[in-house]
Formats: structure tokens, C-alpha cells, sequence
């Protein structure tokens, strides 16, 4: 197997439970010792938090440093051609794209990440060989090895991708449906409500979706007892929380007992 190998895609279609984290904090040391944990996936957060491109970049080194089958996760800020061309060329391998609502979006961002070859005529990803995804270019298979090591994962977020999701979990190269409790809660009417029953009902709606299509779904789960509820129903993706609410809750946590 090549060393360049998209793990997390290939797991996406065997059985078992993938467990990540969000990394929020945009520091390269975090990121680092938390892929020593031994999570399957680690998020770096570009859209609700501080990580610019060059931050990205010195977490994906320090993701790599631990020498363990942990992939990175980029989830951009948009959908916009010129920073996922950034993101992937700085050897991101899977990507997430917030409030995909429509068939359309999701094809959209699934071209904005494949070089155009004899597979993917449309292809919007513009090609630069002395880029770190192709070690600088060493790699010189690299462009036409990519497009089939990128994975594509669309956010479910709003009232609207719900009416499209079967269209957008059937679009080609789409490789798992993440949903977004919290923003999805708040487009049904139940903002800081994600637990609501409708809204778990929709959620279920999604994770039963995916699995008719044949693909992953995923799910930030916002505790333990969440996490193994949706390790039941089928999740596959899972996010247990994010560096900054484990520093936060171990921290406070200490404090109280030694004030106790």
C-alpha cells in the first residue's frame, strides 16, 4: 500500500466506528499530542476558528509527526476555489465543506477538489507541482495520483439540505454526510436545542439516508453517552468534542476540587 494512501476513505467502507476530535485551537503543538491519543481523524477548524493557511499546514506536520494512521480532516470556511486549492496543496487529503444544501453545492465541491483528467473532465483544481502534497515536487506522480486519494465530506446544516439530502448523498464523489446539530437545530426553530425530538428526528432521518446510499454518515456528538447512541444507530464519523472544551472542562474541573 502506498505510504500515500488515504486511510480514512478506504475505513469509511469497512465496519467499525471512526473516532476524531476538533481541532479549534489552531496550535501545532495541540495537534501534535493529541495524535499521539490515537484518534482515528482530527479535525483542523478553519471555519469557526483561528486557523489561517499557514496554521494548517503546521498541524498537518505535526498530525504526521506522530507516525500513527491518524488522518487530518481540513473543513474549510467556504466553498471557494482558491482556498481549497491552498488547503489541498498543502497535503490535505480529506475535506469538509460547511451548509452544502443542494445537490448542486455538493458537485460543486467535490470539482473544486479533483485535478481534470480522463475521470473528472470538470475538474476545477488547478495544478502546481512544487507543492508539499507532492513533496515538493518529488512526487511526480502526485497530479495524476490525487483526485482518487481526496475524500469529500458536505455538512447537512439547514431546513433546505435536509429537503435535498437524498440528491446530495447520491451526487458522485461524495464520501460521507456530516451533520451539524447546532446549526441544524437552529435553522428547524430549536436554536441551542439539538436534543429537541424533531430535530433528533431529522438526524436520523440523515444517518438512515447515507446508509441507503452507501456512504458514511457522520455526527459531532456532544457527550459520551451521545457518541455510543450514535455508534449504534450506524454513525460511522464521530467527533467526541474539540481540544478547547477538553482543556477548559479538565482545567475547571481541577479547580473546583482543589477549592472543594
Amino acid at each position: 500500500m502506498s505510504t500515500y494512501t488515504n486511510l480514512l476513505k478506504q475505513r469509511f467502507s469497512e465496519p467499525g466506528t471512526l473516532y476524531g476530535m476538533w481541532l479549534s485551537l489552531g496550535c501545532a503543538d495541540v495537534a501534535e499530542a493529541v495524535a499521539h491519543a490515537g484518534f482515528d481523524w482530527l479535525c483542523i477548524d478553519m471555519e469557526h476558528s483561528p486557523n489561517d493557511s499557514q496554521d494548517v499546514v503546521s498541524q498537518l506536520r505535526a498530525i504526521a509527526a506522530a507516525h500513527l494512521p491518524t488522518e487530518p480532516i481540513v473543513r474549510v470556511p467556504a466553498h471557494d476555489g482558491w482556498l481549497v486549492k491552498r488547503v489541498l496543496d498543502a497535503g490535505a487529503r480529506t475535506l469538509m465543506f460547511p451548509n452544502v444544501e443542494t445537490a448542486q453545492e455538493a458537485a460543486h465541491a467535490v470539482r473544486l477538489t479533483q485535478y481534470p483528467n480522463a475521470d473528472a473532465r470538470d475538474g476545477l483544481r488547478g495544478a502546481a507541482g512544487m507543492v508539499r502534497a507532492a513533496a515538493y515536487g518529488v512526487r511526480r506522480d502526485y497530479v495524476t495520483s490525487a483526485n482518487a486519494q481526496i475524500s469529500t465530506i458536505v455538512q447537512i446544516e439547514s431546513e433546505l439540505a435536509l429537503a435535498n439530502v437524498e440528491a446530495i448523498a447520491a451526487t458522485p464523489g461524495v464520501d460521507c454526510l456530516f451533520i451539524g446539530p447546532a446549526d441544524l437545530a437552529a435553522s428547524l426553530g430549536y436554536l441551542g436545542d439539538s436534543k429537541h425530538p424533531d430535530v433528533q428526528k431529522v438526524i436520523a432521518k440523515i444517518i438512515d439516508t447515507a446508509k441507503t446510499a452507501g456512504i458514511a454518515s457522520g455526527i459531532f456528538a456532544l457527550d459520551a453517552a451521545s457518541a455510543r447512541q450514535y455508534a449504534e444507530a450506524g454513525v460511522k464519523v464521530i467527533a467526541l468534542s474539540s481540544d478547547v472544551s477538553w482543556l477548559l472542562k479538565a482545567t475547571r474541573q481541577a479547580l473546583q476540587e482543589a477549592r472543594a
